[in-house]
Formats: structure tokens, C-alpha cells, sequence
């Protein structure tokens, strides 16, 4: 159990869920001519999670110092994993990723593709051991990687089929994924500075240049604020003019209660946070808020294909 939690294994089965949603929910219901079949399907979900399964354990493995210094209770390397183990378990994952991904990008035939999974795995490596400690920078690119995991899917399962004859119909597919990429990027990224705020007190005693650290914990608050409410707005609007416009009730519903009023909740948490537990709430929230904006890829498929 102890390994399972260090390699995070609730956000791995989320990640996971995430990319199933996309491949069924939506790819599949668009009747678009998908380049994977359902065993390389399996191995680029298997390479992403292998190799973020990596970058949790080796991020723990840079944190395990500041974790004893201040005896923090949730410490697992040196408590009850060895740092050799948790070294091990890193390069095993890393490898198992890398591996799965050349395999996958050999069967469809663009070899080239396989520097991707080198280079995501290369950057969470730099993230773990320095650009975490940088402000506002780790902020963007683990945000950055996250939102890759949904990129990555129109790499592999739709570019290879993408021809001039279809070009069009791939290109609008291609851009709905980067739209929820970018929704994806933003909301992480109010996350991580969220986390940074809740870890503060740790980090400035660590010296460690978070965005808090250095420019306050109140100038923090208003930027993660500023970067939740762009959007929020942007979905006020989108819900206004595709789905209210064109009759897509359903979509524009589930939009309505389980995104845009669990962003107006975090903006409120947000406005109001002072105490630790007010920003654990709020970064579970964002957590789900990143969960259901991804699922309402397939709702909003759903009401098109069915009442649109």
C-alpha cells in the first residue's frame, strides 16, 4: 500500500480515466478514422502512466529531506521505503513508459514520435530536482506536461490518419482536444499554486522559491484567482453561444452544475482562504474540476450525436 501511494496511484487512475473518456466518449463517437487500435490505445495510456508514475516517485525522492526536516507525517522515502527502492521503482516506471511509448510509436510507424515520451519523462526528472523549486516556473511546466497527456492523444490517434481529403474534419477534431488541453492547463495551474500556498511555512523555512515565498501568500492568492476566473468566463461564454444557441440543453446543463459552479465555489474558496484546510478543500475541488471538464467532452458528444 505504502508503494501505491507513492507513486499516487488515485491521480494514475484518473489520468487514466481521463484518456479512456476522450478515446470513447468522444474520438470514437465522431466516427473519425482513428490511426490506434485498442491494443496501442492501451499502450500510450500505459506509457503515460507508467512514466507519471515515475515523476511522482522521483519527486518524492527530491522532497524526502525537507519531508524529515519537518517531520512530515506523509513521508514515505526513508520511513518505509529506502531511498535505493524508490530509485529502482523510478527507473523501473520510467523505463516501462519510454518502452511502452517506442513500441507504440514504431507500430504506427513514426519512430520519431518516441522522443515525446523521452522528453516528458526527461523534464519531470528537471521538474523533481530543480524547476520545482523556481517560482511560478514547476507551476507551468508540470501544468504543461498534465495537459500534454490529452495532446498526445491527437498525436498518436489522429495525425497519422490525417490526410488532405480529411484534413478539415481531422483539424476540428485535432482543436477540441487542444481546447481541453488548455482548460486542463489552466486549472492545474491554479492547483499548483495552490499546493504552493498550502506548503509555505515548509518552503520558506527550505528556501525554496515558490511563487508564495517570494511574492507573499495575498499577491499569490489574486493571481490564482485572476488565472480561475478567465475560465470561467470563457465558459459563460462558450456555453451561451454553442450549446444554448444550438439547443444542446444537456451539455450546456452538466456545464452549468458540475463546472462553472464548482469554479464560482473555488473562486470563492479562493477569495476567502486563510487557513491550511481552506486550501486543501480548495485543491480537491480543482482536482475535480479537472475530472468533470474532461467527462463533459463526452456529455457535450452525447447531445450533439443524439439531440443536436
Amino acid at each position: 500500500m505504502k508503494f501505491l501511494q507513492l507513486i499516487r496511484y488515485k491521480n494514475l487512475l484518473q489520468l487514466a480515466l481521463m484518456q479512456l473518456i476522450i478515446r470513447f466518449g468522444y474520438l470514437e463517437q465522431v466516427q473519425i478514422p482513428l490511426s490506434l487500435f485498442y491494443w496501442q490505445y492501451t499502450l500510450l495510456i500505459l506509457s503515460t502512466v507508467f512514466i507519471a508514475a515515475g515523476g511522482f516517485v522521483i519527486t518524492a525522492i527530491f522532497d524526502q529531506e525537507s519531508n524529515q526536516i519537518n517531520n512530515d507525517s506523509k513521508a514515505l522515502i526513508g520511513t518505509y521505503i529506502s531511498e535505493s527502492a524508490a530509485y529502482n521503482l523510478y527507473a523501473g516506471l520510467t523505463i516501462a513508459g519510454v518502452g511502452c511509448g517506442f513500441i507504440l510509436a514504431n507500430s504506427v510507424e513514426h519512430s520519431n514520435f518516441a522522443i515525446l515520451f523521452v522528453l516528458v519523462a526527461t523534464l519531470l526528472y528537471f521538474y523533481a530536482s530543480s524547476i520545482k523549486n523556481i517560482a511560478f516556473l514547476g507551476n507551468l511546466l508540470i501544468a504543461s506536461i498534465l495537459s500534454f497527456s490529452i495532446i498526445i492523444i491527437g498525436i498518436f490517434d489522429i495525425f497519422p490518419n490525417t490526410f488532405e481529403i480529411n484534413q478539415q474534419q481531422m483539424s476540428v477534431a485535432f482543436s477540441i482536444l487542444m481546447d481541453y488541453a488548455k482548460f486542463v492547463f489552466m486549472i492545474y495551474l491554479v492547483r499548483e499554486i495552490i499546493i504552493n500556498i498550502l506548503n509555505f511555512e515548509k518552503d520558506r523555512t527550505q528556501e525554496i522559491k515558490t511563487l508564495p515565498v517570494v511574492i507573499g501568500i495575498k499577491k499569490s492568492n489574486k493571481i490564482a484567482f485572476i488565472l480561475l476566473l478567465l475560465p470561467l468566463l470563457y465558459l459563460f461564454y462558450y456555453s451561451y453561444n454553442y450549446l444554448f444557441e444550438n439547443n444542446l440543453f444537456i451539455g450546456m446543463i452538466y456545464i452549468l452544475v458540475f463546472v462553472i459552479a464548482p469554479m464560482l465555489v473555488g473562486l470563492i474558496q479562493i477569495w476567502n482562504a486563510k487557513e491550511k484546510e481552506d486550501y486543501k478543500n480548495c485543491s480537491k475541488l480543482l482536482k475535480w474540476i479537472i475530472f468533470f471538464g474532461v467527462l463533459s467532452i463526452w456529455v457535450i458528444t452525447y447531445n450533439i450525436k443524439h439531440h443536436g
